[in-house]
């Protein structure tokens, strides 16, 4: 189901909720905006609803417009020459996409797809060149936010090539713990489908790495995980696969 952008309409964005204004705060793309800046911009964006399965955009679409999740989950796919659908990154509220590549003034390279019920905050590209001609600060934020996600890359391909399946999977599970440290429940994101896509593994690679954690305290039930010591984990990431610690290899 494809979900249209809406058109810019004058008098602005509806209000955002304090919760979605902390939201968009919390963002890269914003984080580092002054807050009355910040406060002109959004008097210029549009708040935009996005249904479970339906599609933001798709792969080569003009890049008008730059988002910020405010509520739900979206996935970025690219489609291979041979066919094959590819998981470029999984976002949730609070993260960005779509910077790089608007103030660039292309095409949008993949196409997005909310994975649950969305609310979006749209920034068209047309407003933020408008600022930065006479606010260079947010030119700041703009860097900022595209070097993020060109971090984020580097830490996947990284990830992709130097972990095992099942550290991987260790790595996305730290990532959705609510502690640092100690045991602690939580519920997956999104089905196991999406997170093989999203780790580069297939659904029965996911499934022997679930079982192979299971040595390392980690019980999954359906969609509910449970981790008797986050700490455990984050070790176990860091040996390499003959169980030596990395620090400790010659």
């Amino acid at each position: 189901m494809r979900h249209s952008d809406p058109q810019p309409k004058p008098g602005g964005m509806k209000v955002l909720s304090p919760a979605e204004l902390k939201m968009a705060k919390r963002s890269v793309l914003f984080a580092n905006v002054p807050d009355q800046m910040l406060q002109d911009l959004l008097r210029k964006c549009y708040k935009s609803s996005c249904p479970r399965g339906g599609t933001l955009f798709v792969q080569g679409d003009p890049a008008n417009f730059m988002y910020v999740i405010l509520q739900g989950c979206v996935k970025l796919t690219r489609i291979t020459p041979g066919g094959d659908e590819v998981v470029v990154a999984v976002y949730s509220a609070g993260k960005s996409f779509g910077e790089a590549i608007a103030l660039k003034g292309g095409k949008y390279p993949v196409t997005v797809e909310a994975v649950q019920d969305s609310v979006l905050l749209q920034v068209e590209t047309r407003i933020v060149f408008d600022t930065l001609r006479h606010e260079p600060d947010l030119a700041v934020a703009m860097l900022s936010s595209t070097f993020s996600h060109l971090h984020e890359l580097v830490m996947e391909i990284e990830n992709l090539k130097a972990l095992t399946g099942a550290q991987r999977l260790a790595t996305f599970l730290i990532s959705l713990a609510p502690v640092d440290e100690g045991p602690c429940s939580f519920v997956l994101p999104y089905d196991k489908i999406l997170i093989a896509k999203r780790l580069g593994m297939k659904p029965e690679s996911l499934s022997r790495s679930f079982a192979n954690l299971r040595a390392h305290g980690v019980e999954v039930q359906r969609e509910a995980v449970t981790v008797s010591e986050i700490s455990d984990l984050k070790v176990f990431v860091s040996d390499d696969e003959t169980g030596m610690p990395k620090a400790r290899r010659s």
